[in-house]
């Protein structure tokens, strides 16, 4: 039975099907074509005289189109070629025998197929066996169908499931299936649905690097692959199987790191999780007034449930902040100012949670605790249990006042401030609040030179060194000794791997290389640290971690995992996968844009019609090129070589400091 990170992922959200290298779906494991959080087919094995294929390799055209390869007999002189095709809205899988032989080759092919239906976390849980499949029926148009608890999942199959070929030399016979399934189920007007149009980017790049190229190519490809929509507001699935629907923090990093390739992806993402912002308090869903939601489902509703956490949950410390510098960042990317003031309401109400809800017991701070029993005990981005310890492996006790939480705060509260006077509206009290939280964290957070990764219950300064105080960079919040303090440490071999930047420090106790946030690498963490490094103006550290992330590009095909083991170079040549990482995942694939994007220190600002450059002072190639930016309406192209940015493409109407206008590469 494979594990989740060797099978291959063929996906066109909401559909996903996942299989190993051979193609066939063997009804084990988490093998099988999913859509709207329910596997729709969990068999579907190929075999030509009662004998399955041997598999030769599969070719991964594009994220929802692969082809198998296999031979059928030992003499290699008849194969079988499987054209498997996501879309939208099912899948299709041509079934192509090749005779290529000298004489007539008469055989029986022949497909199975089978279901259980299961929901998605009744999958996971029970990964390890094989859950009982349902007996198909036929219907008056001839199709196979299963159904069970409102799920009706059909399989058009020309001719049928089996067919007797006789094929001259040079001859083929095609059976195709098409699968299909019903409209999503609601939840309180939520549906996990598929964009109504398909989206084309002009974004592009051109590097000595050739890696680079690939990277962002795939991971383009994968963004379009795991893109979703409420309406007409689209939004980033997390990742397949476990994650793909709208989340708060997950789908806001994600479409803030891409706002330069696709700034309505988070205009969408914005309009889609106000919709759900919260407007009262309950304990058991962890809803606030003002509050971002952390995850939404709409299948739970429909039966009966199979998921810890409510369907509606506001488990999550950060998303709200998150939601108010999205906001910002696309609102200086280019945002139409109608839009923007269109969810004033929405931001004054998050800048109000912070002040009234996130901060329960008053000390100035922003902190979690679970109090349902039933949520997320931690409620950051690393939500495991065990994800705040104290270097001995101690687990930190909850209340929790994340750093990282607090960066995020003093962020939102800046800029949240600057959107408010920027459409008539005070926003010096906001400017307040950060400053005194800002004084604050200076105080208490400050341990062994650098940030605790927390406050405990007691007020504890959590000690120990993690990846958490990356994302203090940028914010604002550290002055810039403090900053330089950070880098010095984010550039020593305990936290830098050689593939990205360890969650835990290798000096800790409990350091894993492949614990979930003890010592394994995420991509998303690793890019945002880089952007805040690079935006400090400490491109050694900044372009190290880059230099790893491509490496890790590398060995995963170019298709980065949710997360990988952080062993780090110095032991292995390539990173160890993590068993059941998403591969595509939402801010993995956006990280390859952020990290290009901040290392030419691109900084708009639409509204004031200025454009400003920064390119990092050391970058691990000598030309980079991005072509085809987005800028509200416009397009925008830089290019750097040895140091020097030249801007090739940019509005007429923006300032650009005078740096000079040359010709696009020949080659582009």
């Amino acid at each position: 039975m494979s594990q989740l990170h060797e099978l291959v992922t063929a996906l066109a959200a909401p559909w996903v099907v996942l299989s190993p290298r051979s193609g066939q779906l063997s009804g084990t494991g988490v093998e099988g074509v999913y859509a709207r959080d329910r596997r729709l087919l969990s068999k579907l094995v190929v075999t030509v005289d009662g004998v399955e294929p041997i598999p030769l390799q599969v070719d991964e055209q594009s994220a929802s189109t692969h082809v198998y390869v296999a031979k059928v007999d030992r003499e290699e002189t008849a194969l079988l070629y499987r054209r498997r095709e996501i879309t939208r809205d099912g899948m299709t899988e041509q079934i192509t025998l090749v005779n290529n032989s000298r004489d007539t080759l008469t055989c029986r092919l022949e497909v199975a197929l089978g279901t259980d239906l299961a929901g998605i976390v009744q999958v996971r849980n029970s990964s390890a066996v094989t859950l009982p499949t349902l007996e198909g029926q036929y219907d008056d148009l001839g199709r196979l169908y299963w159904e069970n608890e409102g799920t009706r999942v059909t399989a058009e199959l020309d001719p049928g499931t089996t067919a007797t070929p006789q094929l001259e030399p040079g001859e083929e016979f095609t059976m195709i299936i098409k699968v299909i399934a019903p409209g999503p189920p609601t939840l309180s007007g939520f549906t996990i649905d598929p964009p109504v149009n398909t989206i084309l980017y002009t974004a592009s790049v051109h590097c000595s690097d050739h890696r680079v190229e690939r990277w962002f190519e795939r991971s383009l490809d994968d963004v379009r692959a795991l893109q979703l929509a409420v309406g007409n507001d689209r939004y980033l699935g997390a990742g397949p199987p476990w994650y793909l629907t709208l989340f708060g923090r997950d789908s806001l990093i994600s479409a803030g790191m891409l706002i330069p390739v696709d700034p309505e992806l988070a205009a969408g993402t914005l309009r889609a999780l106000a919709k759900w912002q919260g407007t009262e308090v309950t304990i058991d869903t962890a809803e606030q007034p003002g509050k971002i939601p952390h995850e939404l489902r709409a299948e739970a509703a429909e039966h009966g449930t199979d998921f810890v956490l409510p369907p509606v949950y506001y488990g999550t410390h950060d998303a709200t902040q998150l939601w108010i510098t999205t906001l910002h960042k696309e609102w200086r990317w280019g945002m139409p100012a109608d839009e923007v003031r269109d969810l004033l309401p929405n931001l004054r109400r998050a800048l109000a949670w912070m002040r009234d809800y996130a901060d329960p017991d008053g000390d100035g701070f922003l902190e979690y605790i679970d109090e349902s029993g039933h949520g997320l005990a931690n409620q950051g981005w690393k939500d495991s249990n065990d994800s705040v310890q104290w270097p001995n492996g101690e687990i930190a006790t909850a209340p929790i006042a994340l750093c990282e939480v607090q960066g995020y705060a003093y962020a939102a509260a800046v800029r949240g401030a600057e959107l408010l006077d920027a459409f008539g509206e005070p926003g010096d009290e906001w400017r307040a609040w950060a400053a005194a939280l800002q004084e604050r964290f200076r105080s208490a957070f400050w341990v062994d030179g650098y940030p605790a990764i927390a406050l405990d219950g007691a007020k504890n300064a959590v000690s120990g060194r993690a990846s958490n105080m990356g994302h203090l960079l940028g914010t604002g919040l550290l002055d810039a000794d403090e900053e330089q303090r950070v880098a010095d440490i984010l550039g020593e071999d305990d936290l830098d791997s050689g593939f990205g930047l360890r969650t835990l420090s290798t000096t800790m106790s409990r350091f894993n290389p492949i614990g979930y946030h003890t010592g394994s690498v995420w991509p998303h963490d690793t890019a945002m640290t880089v952007e805040g490094l690079y935006a400090a103006g400490h491109a050694d550290v900044a372009s190290s971690y880059v230099a790893g992330l491509v490496r890790a590009a590398e060995s995963f095909e170019y298709r980065l995992p949710e997360l990988y083991g952080g062993r780090g170079l110095s032991a292995e040549t390539r990173p160890t996968p993590y068993p059941s990482s998403c591969r595509p995942q939402a801010w993995a694939a956006a990280s390859a844009v952020a990290v290009l994007v901040a290392a030419l220190g691109i900084e708009p600002d639409v509204p004031g019609r200025t454009l400003s450059f920064t390119p990092a002072a050391s970058l691990p190639w000598s030309e980079l090129t991005l072509t085809g930016l987005r800028l509200g309406p416009d397009r925008l192209s830089v290019r750097v070589v040895d140091g020097v940015l030249s801007v090739l493409e940019a509005p007429d109407d923006m300032s650009d400091g005078g740096l000079p206008l040359g010709e696009p590469p020949s080659d582009l």
